[in-house]
């Protein structure tokens, strides 16, 4: 489906079951962050972002408003095409009914339901956008063990790293917004210093 603003893709998002969103920065009425943050209150399906911006002030702000990946023109189509397999591959795994029993990974009060993909902190419900979730499930499922950004990057997007630095770090902070009481000196998800990140086994 095609949509030719802001205000017409939040209409087909809440109109129809869409899986994934290839979203332009630049468009009429409403532009595509906006557009996303208003998505992100509706549904959690992955969105690309696409501009032909290319400073890292625009990438930093669309992955902060709840986009996925990011990706700049001009690029090359076979780019394009195995970022969104890779997305698709994650939503599918992440919002499939999974055959088998109720998997809980737990440290202090923050809680992972594998089998709902459910977040709960103080036994309040987080949402998190799919590949926020990866990366808490991850450093969850392995409390205590330290993951380089590298680590994280190669585990959660599936394909090699390559300066994946900012991607990360924006997910990290987005993370923690949401499960920590005070998101600058976090209870759960930590840095180590010239390591990585893990999360704290309580």
């Amino acid at each position: 489906m095609k949509c030719y603003s802001g205000m017409q893709a939040i209409e087909t998002v809440e109109d129809n079951d869409v899986h994934l969103i290839i979203m332009d920065i630049m468009m009429p009425e409403m532009d595509g962050i906006k557009a996303t943050t208003k998505i992100r209150e509706i549904k959690n399906i992955p969105v690309i972002m696409l501009s032909a911006k290319s400073e890292e002030t625009d990438i930093v702000l669309g992955l902060n408003m709840g986009a996925d990946d990011y990706i700049t023109k001009p690029f090359n189509p076979l780019e394009l095409i195995a970022r969104v397999k890779s997305q698709l591959r994650r939503y599918t795994t992440l919002g499939g009914a999974g055959g088998e029993k109720s998997s809980f990974y737990k440290t202090g009060n923050l809680v992972i339901d594998d089998e709902r993909k459910e977040v709960t902190v103080d036994g309040e419900l987080v949402k998190l956008t799919p590949v926020e979730y990866k990366i808490l499930l991850f450093l969850t499922k392995n409390k205590g063990r330290v993951f380089s950004i590298d680590d994280i990057y190669e585990t959660v997007w599936n394909e090699p790293s390559f300066n994946p630095e900012n991607t990360v770090a924006v997910h990290i902070r987005r993370i923690r917004e949401k499960i920590e009481i005070d998101p600058k000196n976090p209870r759960y998800l930590k840095v180590v210093w010239g390591v990585g990140y893990k999360v704290e086994d309580i």
